[in-house]
């Protein structure tokens, strides 16, 4: 059972690290009670909500850490886990959780459910320490799993070199680092992605599933005594069987155990089906025997393919050193004939500045004659733009005169206008604040009714729990005084015969013994006297 506990464990780590989103090492109890909820139903545990929340009742309403969540998990979860429930379905709960956060988005060649099985194999295949990581030896041991299963050769020289390339500060790898050194390809080199694919699923059924060997089989019914092929699935203590090896349909098993047996069973009855079934295994066979031949000359030429790659490479590097020494003699040529013309170019800025400054003595005279000339024009315009100005001011005078005995005019009449507006608006301002004060009267009188109703509400509460402990102490007492009158009640049975309890006098004449009136009747001394004899008959 340690062993189960410590195979969940890591899962449900996964999972409250991805809760964790700020990296904090704490969780809020909202998120850990749904993640409780979900952990008991996929472990067919009983939710009990309300020992939930007594062992999180308390004044820090904070997010909890994970060691103050490992007691009630230990506790209330994994204490009454069986081995009933479905492995797969609870890490792909606990998967679902946390690969949004932590899966690279660069693409892979495996896809996310490849990826899935990766991380239940690491969870197998990691160190029982905290955080999870799994060390070189075990990364070894699964590359060559997966290696064996892609039917290429291991190549120890490569992870050798890997290793030495690892960082020194670090003991092992992560889930998600695990899972983008197998999907990068860096040791599947030449195998497209269904290749990989089957690899994982294979060495998934092999160390999670516990899957020793599958296959298609003919199985012989029990009521139709006829012979139907089924995907058959070896485990060590027990042969499940499918429609197909897709295992959606599963239509039974066969447990393993002492009443098991093996014999030669009866040839199927009709000849005709057999020859059939036959002839298709031998074409399943020469057709499996095809592929292989595929799969080596495959392989044969993509070795063929990287020792041209090779070879290419070698090329290339040749060329790029000859590239890189004609590239050295281009730049010096380059350097040479960039200082000739720098000195030719000095030159000849030199030259060109001379001429410059005789133009531009030629220049400055002409322009100062023709300034003279522009500035008499100038002075000409203007004369004739003032006198035109001056008829244009007059013009525009007497049009503004009339212009604002007109303005005048409108200005009175909207001094009226605005006068009764702001009248207009004086009153309905005094009407709006009136409403206004009525409103928040209203206003103050509810919350009061609402304050009230919160004092009573928490009184009732009070009361309420007040009542609750009471009943708690009259059960406890009532509980004391059943068992005291539980023990009375046994002494007196165990005790009947030396002690007989004070009871109504009866009318029956009383036996005289040799100490005085007898305390029984003689109906009660017959009684007794059947019992006595009928015990002595069983003895």
């Amino acid at each position: 059972m340690g062993g189960l506990k410590d195979e969940l464990l890591k899962a449900i780590w996964h999972a409250f690290t991805a809760l964790d989103l700020d990296r904090s090492g704490k969780v809020s109890k909202s998120q850990l009670k749904v993640l409780s909820h979900n952990l008991c139903t996929v472990l067919k545990v009983p939710h009990d909500p309300i020992a939930l929340e007594e062992h999180f009742r308390d004044d820090d309403e904070g997010p909890v850490s994970n060691q103050g969540y490992m007691p009630y998990l230990n506790k209330f979860i994994l204490e009454k886990v069986q081995d009933n429930f479905d492995k797969i379905e609870f890490n792909r709960m606990c998967w679902t959780l946390c690969v949004k956060k932590n899966l690279t988005k660069s693409p892979l060649l495996i896809t996310e459910e490849d990826s899935f099985k990766i991380w239940v194999i690491f969870n197998f295949l990691s160190e029982d320490k905290y955080p999870l990581i799994i060390v070189p030896e075990e990364i070894e041991y699964l590359l060559k799993k997966l290696t064996e299963a892609m039917g290429g050769g291991w190549q120890q020289e490569q992870f050798e070199h890997y290793k030495i390339n690892f960082d020194d500060g670090k003991d092992g790898l992560s889930v998600w680092e695990l899972i983008e050194l197998i999907g990068n390809g860096q040791f599947s080199k030449g195998m497209d992605r269904q290749t990989v694919s089957m690899a994982i699923n294979e060495v998934f059924n092999e160390l999670i599933l516990d899957v020793l060997k599958q296959g298609y089989m003919m199985k012989k019914g029990h009521r139709r005594k006829n012979w139907t092929e089924r995907w058959f699935v070896l485990k060590p203590n027990i042969i499940s069987y499918y429609v197909s090896e897709d295992l959606k349909d599963k239509k039974g098993d066969i447990l393993l155990d002492e009443n098991c047996c093996v014999e030669l069973g009866s040839p199927p009855p009709h000849k005709e089906a057999r020859q059939r079934r036959k002839e298709l295994r031998r074409k399943l066979l020469a057709e499996q025997d095809e592929l292989e031949r595929q799969m080596k000359e495959l392989q044969v030429a993509n070795e063929n393919k990287q020792q041209e790659l090779e070879t290419v490479r070698k090329k290339l590097e040749e060329a790029a050193s000859r590239a890189a020494e004609e590239e050295k003699k281009r730049l010096q040529t380059q350097v040479e004939l960039q200082a000739r013309f720098s000195t030719e170019l000095e030159r000849e800025k030199l030259i060109r500045q001379q001429m410059e400054e005789q133009v531009a003595q030629k220049s400055s005279e002409l322009e100062q004659y023709l300034q003279r000339v522009r500035e008499l024009e100038d002075m000409y315009l203007k004369l004739q733009e003032a006198l035109e100005d001056e008829r244009q001011a007059r013009q525009d005078e007497e049009t503004v005169r009339k212009l604002q005995a007109r303005l005048l005019e409108e200005e009175s009449s909207k001094r009226a206008e605005l006068e009764k507006w702001h009248l207009e608006q004086q009153q309905a301002i005094q009407t709006t604040e009136a409403e206004k004060q009525a409103l928040e009267n209203q206003r103050v009188m509810k919350e009061r009714a609402l304050q009230e109703a919160m004092e009573q509400l928490e009184q009732l509460e009070l009361e309420r729990r007040q009542a609750l402990e009471q009943y708690e102490g009259v059960k406890k007492k009532l509980e004391m005084a059943t068992s005291k009158t539980k023990s009375w009640k046994d002494k007196v049975a165990h005790h009947e015969g030396l002690i007989r309890l004070i009871e109504p006098g009866s009318k029956n004449p009383h036996l005289i013994t040799n100490w005085g009136p007898a305390a029984f009747t003689q109906a009660e001394l017959e009684e007794r006297e059947k019992s006595w004899k009928g015990k002595k008959t069983t003895e």
